[in-house]
């Protein structure tokens, strides 16, 4: 049983994390603003906006809804597949550099992942640390959304990176203060 307070602790802290990766991530890139217009996603889907907005919204939450479900049930085999005590018998606990492999864990673009890592803390298998790393990689299907949306590779792989090194980072220095 997890009491309100760690459940804010965490929060807090993620929310924290957030806040200043999200100030410095705009610092560095404040000369690199992308603007994505509504358009340009309109005629990459070939939705033909231009019909009515209510048709191509139908359209587009039917695939991306579709693409959501079927990459689930594909990664919720895998998970079962895998079994959670294969998965915290990957995390070092105790070793200051557990939060690196929990991050990784996070990257897998399910909520399972995240579900995994709270459970895997709550049983006291990985570190404050190593959840705190692994739940600020974990964003449920956004990734796999992003792959879908964004077709520019070599970004979408420094956006992961730079997620990635946030988790890992910040997890190695929760263990190391906490």
């Amino acid at each position: 049983n997890i009491s309100f307070v760690e459940i804010f602790k965490i929060l807090g802290i993620k929310i924290l994390i957030g806040m200043i990766s999200g100030f410095i991530i705009d610092y560095v890139l404040k000369n690199n603003k992308t603007k994505l217009e509504i358009k340009d996603l309109c005629e990459q889907e070939h939705c033909h906006c231009d019909h009515g907005i209510l048709k191509s919204s139908i359209k587009h939450t039917l695939n991306i809804a579709l693409f959501i479900l079927i990459i689930n049930f594909i990664l919720n085999l895998g998970m079962d597949y895998l079994g959670e005590d294969n998965l915290s018998k990957l995390f070092l606990k105790g070793n200051v550099f557990a939060p690196l492999l929990s991050s990784l864990v996070g990257l897998i673009p399910n909520c399972g992942a995240s579900v995994i890592i709270t459970e895997l803390y709550l049983n006291n298998t990985i570190s404050f640390g190593s959840c705190i790393g692994g739940l600020l990689t974990g964003s449920g299907v956004a990734l796999l959304l992003l792959f879908k949306v964004n077709h520019n590779f070599k970004e979408n792989l420094a956006i992961i990176t730079t997620l990635y090194l946030i988790g890992s980072i910040s997890g190695i220095i929760i263990n190391i203060i906490f």
